[in-house]
Protein backbone atom coordinates (compact mmCIF):
# COMPACT_ATOMS: atom_id res chain seq x y z
CA UNK A 1 0.00 0.00 0.00
CA UNK A 2 1.38 3.47 -1.02
CA UNK A 3 2.63 5.19 2.03
CA UNK A 4 -0.56 7.80 3.32
CA UNK A 5 1.74 10.92 5.19
CA UNK A 6 -1.26 12.24 6.87
CA UNK A 7 -1.71 12.77 10.10
CA UNK A 8 -4.99 11.09 10.61
CA UNK A 9 -4.19 7.98 8.55
CA UNK A 10 -1.11 7.65 10.71
CA UNK A 11 -3.18 7.39 13.73
CA UNK A 12 -4.81 4.76 12.15
CA UNK A 13 -2.21 3.03 11.14
CA UNK A 14 -0.48 3.26 14.47
CA UNK A 15 -3.72 1.46 15.98
CA UNK A 16 -3.76 -1.29 13.40
CA UNK A 17 0.04 -2.13 14.28
CA UNK A 18 -0.54 -1.98 17.94
CA UNK A 19 -3.35 -4.05 17.47
CA UNK A 20 -2.33 -6.57 15.18
CA UNK A 21 -5.30 -5.89 12.98
CA UNK A 22 -5.14 -5.15 9.24
CA UNK A 23 -8.01 -2.74 8.85
CA UNK A 24 -8.40 0.67 11.46
CA UNK A 25 -10.96 3.46 11.60
CA UNK A 26 -10.61 6.12 13.68
CA UNK A 27 -13.26 8.61 14.27
CA UNK A 28 -12.48 11.58 16.10
CA UNK A 29 -14.21 14.95 17.42
CA UNK A 30 -11.78 18.41 17.70
CA UNK A 31 -12.00 21.12 20.60
CA UNK A 32 -13.52 22.76 17.88
CA UNK A 33 -16.89 20.65 17.38
CA UNK A 34 -15.68 19.38 13.85
CA UNK A 35 -15.45 15.69 13.65
CA UNK A 36 -14.29 13.04 11.05
CA UNK A 37 -12.49 9.68 10.56
CA UNK A 38 -9.39 8.33 9.13
CA UNK A 39 -9.19 4.32 8.02
CA UNK A 40 -6.20 2.04 7.00
CA UNK A 41 -6.33 -1.16 5.34
CA UNK A 42 -2.85 -2.73 5.07
CA UNK A 43 -3.32 -3.71 1.82
CA UNK A 44 -4.97 -1.72 -1.42
CA UNK A 45 -7.73 -3.89 -1.10
CA UNK A 46 -7.97 -3.66 2.56
CA UNK A 47 -7.46 -0.19 2.58
CA UNK A 48 -10.69 0.21 0.22
CA UNK A 49 -12.35 -2.17 2.36
CA UNK A 50 -11.65 0.16 5.52
CA UNK A 51 -12.62 2.92 3.57
CA UNK A 52 -16.08 1.62 2.57
CA UNK A 53 -16.84 0.55 6.33
CA UNK A 54 -15.91 3.76 7.71
CA UNK A 55 -18.05 6.00 5.29
CA UNK A 56 -20.75 3.80 6.23
CA UNK A 57 -20.47 4.33 9.79
CA UNK A 58 -19.78 8.09 9.68
CA UNK A 59 -22.88 8.76 7.46
CA UNK A 60 -24.92 7.21 9.92
CA UNK A 61 -23.06 8.29 13.06
CA UNK A 62 -24.13 11.85 12.22
CA UNK A 63 -27.58 11.76 13.95
CA UNK A 64 -26.01 10.28 16.92
CA UNK A 65 -24.02 12.81 17.87
CA UNK A 66 -27.14 15.61 17.81
CA UNK A 67 -29.11 12.64 19.96
CA UNK A 68 -26.39 11.92 22.47
CA UNK A 69 -26.36 15.87 23.26
CA UNK A 70 -22.47 15.41 22.17
CA UNK A 71 -20.44 19.26 21.45
CA UNK A 72 -20.88 18.64 17.55
CA UNK A 73 -23.90 19.25 15.18
CA UNK A 74 -24.45 16.40 12.48
CA UNK A 75 -25.15 17.87 9.12
CA UNK A 76 -28.18 15.63 9.17
CA UNK A 77 -30.22 13.43 11.50
CA UNK A 78 -30.87 9.50 10.72
CA UNK A 79 -29.46 6.44 10.43
CA UNK A 80 -28.96 3.44 12.59
CA UNK A 81 -29.13 4.99 16.26
CA UNK A 82 -32.35 6.26 15.30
Amino acid sequence: MPWNPSPEVAVARDAASRLGATQAVVFYVLPNGKYGYASYGKTKPLCAGAKRWADFLYDNLEGFFETESLIVKPLHAGGLFE
